[in-house]
């Protein structure tokens, strides 16, 4: 939960400042931003707007809840807002701002008043109580933001509520989308102690509220909907949208969009969202239900995410009430039934059951626990030591599955199928998932739950815990997925599933946590046939860190092609084969086939940043 260090200023654009003035007195409340309404006054080609930066009272979750005082972006005499005003024009139209620092000890630094694209980040240095006025083309179509930052680089905070979004239609848009802006305040509570997670206050919030105070969407079966989200903070966010694949139409940042021709437009169930990226997606629900839009980051939708979390141990974090075990940064949404409308009958569906269990400890992590699949009609007796991950479910596409999930821990628990177009009571989201007041439950210790799973399409998917995560994850409860076509087999020999997890919930540097591959730090080699190609499955499911996978024989990069992203099939234009090497954000599954050319050693590896945790030889015969 660190905050990283700030980017270096690049040097002023052009401003007129004027004379310091006194600073406001009082501290007004922060209105959060839906960011449905634009800022600013047009006349003929031009958005005159005005802001002001000044102090305000932040009340991220309940209006009478805690808060913070923060600096926040104001329009003009309005109150300040979190995220700032937004900007949002046709292209071709100028923009005329004029920017006030109401602060009455701190210089800001203004970004991102500038034309689209941009080469380099603009700096607008103001001095307390000093005002500066820009003048500028919006320039090319395209999601963007502005922002701001106060005094001296500080690498212990964070002060990411001072953004907004900043986003120039086409000139023939009709605007019917919607804009998201996650916001982060973040401190020690005590600066002279160790940083780490217990040491370090924060709220997440995206439209400048946190979850369950946000925002819920709603939207019927058939609706095109379409999101621009806008990445200010100095952390990554993998979104994940449960229940559905949206289609990534364009990727941008602070200073430039990249919108994809149709044909290079690929799906996605989880898209990671770098610092200071920005993004926009398209989707139609064809199912009903309550689903959720969320980071998977494990520590920004957890109870430790409020801004004054529970203790350890708390019952928030085994409630089966959503709104008591998610938090931060978390978008529900209601799909509304037609009238008339019915749950699609299953016809012979395939029955399988998966038992929860707890064995011995074995690893770094405080307990054991793990997925058991029954083989045949008896139980498995109780385990004295599970396997991590989970069993890889084979299953087949088009063919209904009922899995009965038994849970024989001493505490609650719930299971998601990440990935699959399914219906909402089996999505896996205790206290959430249904229709209406058909919701479904945490599996109490003893008790049983039925998931229909629908398998729309074949490809390597997820099944993890989505009760107490931070235990219960990284103590083993996860596995793979993977969904065939009618007929086919799963062949070990040639089909290599790699599922990267946590290993304990370690922490912040030097505690790094300890990633490990197929539950094991220490693997086999594994051999392959030299010509023949093999099919490799990434999958990564810790609670954090982007992971970086790669092939190599001795220091020469191995070649393979991608198949597919999160089980959907890339276009034929991503499909192209390329250096052996993918970063997998959390939540996210990659395929790729790779054929050795000739006998030899190669060395899969997986990486973070400067660590290395795990490798595996793979010797082609």
């Amino acid at each position: 939960m660190v905050a990283c260090a700030p980017t270096a200023q690049t040097p002023a654009a052009p401003a007129t400042t004027t004379p310091a003035i006194a600073a406001e007195p009082g501290l007004p409340r922060v209105r959060a931003n839906d960011n449905r309404r634009p800022a600013g006054r047009l006349a003929r080609d031009t958005l005159r707007i005005s802001l002001v930066v000044r102090m305000a009272d932040w009340y991220p979750e309940a209006d009478d809840g805690p808060h913070i005082a923060v600096a926040a972006f104001a329009e003009g005499d309005a109150a300040p807002e979190i995220p700032g005003p937004l900007i949002r024009v046709r292209t071709g139209t100028v923009i005329d701002a004029t920017v006030r620092n109401a602060l009455a000890d701190s210089t800001i630094t203004v970004r991102g008043l500038v034309t689209r694209p941009a080469s380099a980040r603009d700096s607008l240095v103001i001095p307390p109580g000093g005002s500066a006025r820009v003048r500028f083309p919006a320039g090319a179509p395209g999601t963007y933001f502005y922002s701001a930052t106060e005094g001296v680089e500080d690498t212990l905070v964070e002060r990411e509520q001072l953004a907004g979004a900043f986003v120039v239609d086409s000139s023939s848009a009709r605007p019917d989308d919607r804009v998201f802006v996650m916001n982060i305040w973040g401190e020690p509570l005590d600066r002279a102690a160790p940083l780490t997670d217990a040491n370090y206050r924060n709220a997440l919030a995206i439209n400048g509220h946190s979850f369950p105070y946000d925002e819920r969407v709603t939207a019927a079966v058939g609706d095109t909907i379409g999101w621009r989200w806008v990445n200010p903070t100095q952390r990554n966010h993998p979104m994940h949208l449960h229940g559905f694949f949206f289609r990534v139409d364009a990727k941008g940042d602070e200073l430039r969009d990249t919108t994809y021709a149709p044909e290079a437009r690929r799906l996605a169930v989880t898209e990671n969202m770098g610092p200071g990226q920005t993004m926009s997606i398209a989707w139609s629900p064809d199912r009903p239900g309550d689903w959720l839009f969320h980071c998977h980051i494990g520590f920004h939708v957890v109870p430790d995410a409020r801004l004054d979390p529970p203790p350890p141990g708390a019952h928030q974090y085994h409630s089966g009430d959503f709104t008591q075990h998610m938090a931060g940064l978390v978008l529900p949404i209601t799909v509304r039934a037609p009238q008339g409308w019915r749950e699609p009958a299953e016809v012979n569906p395939r029955r399988l059951r998966l038992y929860v269990d707890e064995g011995a400890r074995h690893g770094r992590a405080p307990r054991a626990l793990g997925y058991v699949l029954a083989d045949g009609s008896a139980p498995p007796p109780p385990a004295d030591s599970v396997d991590v991950p989970g069993p890889v479910l084979v299953l087949y596409r088009g063919q209904p599955t009922d899995i009965t999930v038994l849970n024989r821990l001493r505490e609650a628990t719930a299971v998601h199928w990440h990935g699959l177009e399914l219906p909402s009571y089996s999505d896996g989201v205790a206290g959430w998932s249904g229709i209406g007041t058909h919701v479904a439950p945490a599996i109490q210790p003893g008790d049983s739950f039925v998931a229909h799973l629908t398998l729309a399409r074949a490809g390597t998917f997820m099944y993890h815990t989505h009760l107490n995560d931070q235990e219960q994850l990284t103590s083993g409860l996860y596995g793979a997925i993977v969904v065939l076509e009618p007929g086919r087999r799963f062949d070990p020999a040639t089909d290599h599933v790699f599922v990267a997890g946590w290993d304990g919930p370690g922490g912040l540097p030097p505690h790094i946590a300890h990633v490990v591959v197929n539950g094991d730090s220490l693997p086999l080699p594994l051999e392959v046939r030299a010509g023949v190609p093999q099919r490799l499955r990434l999958v990564n499911i810790g609670l954090a860190y982007r992971l970086t996978f790669s092939l190599a024989r001795d220091s020469t990069p191995a070649t393979w092609r991608p198949l597919a992203k999160d089980g959907a099939d890339l276009p034929p234009a991503q499909s192209e084969p390329g250096p052996a090497r993918t970063a997998l954000a959390v939540g996210e599954t990659r395929d790729f086939e790779f054929v050795p050319p000739s006998p030899g050693e190669y060395v899969l590896r997986v990486t973070a940043g400067p660590y290395r945790f795990w490798s595996e030889r793979l010797v082609a015969r």
